[in-house]
């Protein structure tokens, strides 16, 4: 075994304290911007710059749905304060696709429903959840007998 011993002064002390406080602090630093960035990452959709409703279909179609472009409903909602086990459960799959709905808790929202016309089956519909030309939630769902609700990221 090979131990080495050193005299340690006031400011070689400090100065390795120094170090170690800066190297502890940069590493908090990083973590969390790491920790972002990858969650960025999983997400290359772009849900900014919806201004209109030619935009929301032209939003869709990157997903490879074709749309009936007048909306088959509009709404304005509030977004709940809190969240029962319903909206916990759809803001698994917002945040699955990059969004977050409790970001938007108390606020208002545009709801528009469009038809999917291409989807295979009858009775498709695409949701799309918007504040302040924002893609903020969404889903595509069917009305009919086995019925499915995901995000806009068609399932394999």
């Amino acid at each position: 075994m090979f131990v080495y011993t050193m005299k340690a002064s006031g400011l070689k002390f400090f100065a390795v304290v120094a170090v170690s406080v800066a190297l502890l602090a940069a590493l908090i630093a990083i973590l969390p911007a790491v920790n972002a960035e990858s969650d960025a990452a999983a997400v290359n959709t772009d849900f900014r710059n919806i201004s209109d409703e030619y935009d929301m279909v032209e939003f869709l179609k990157q997903f490879g749905y074709e749309v009936d472009p007048v909306p088959v409903e509009k709404l304005t909602v509030l977004i709940p304060d809190e969240f029962n086990s319903v909206f916990e459960k759809y803001n698994r799959i917002q945040r699955a696709q990059g969004l977050n709905l409790k970001r938007y808790a108390g606020k208002e929202a545009e709801i528009y429903t469009f038809k999917v016309t291409n989807y295979g089956v009858d009775n498709v519909f695409a949701t799309l959840f918007i504040r302040n030309e924002r893609v903020i939630a969404g889903d595509v769902c069917s009305a009919d007998g086995e019925s499915f609700v995901h995000g806009f990221k068609r399932p394999a």
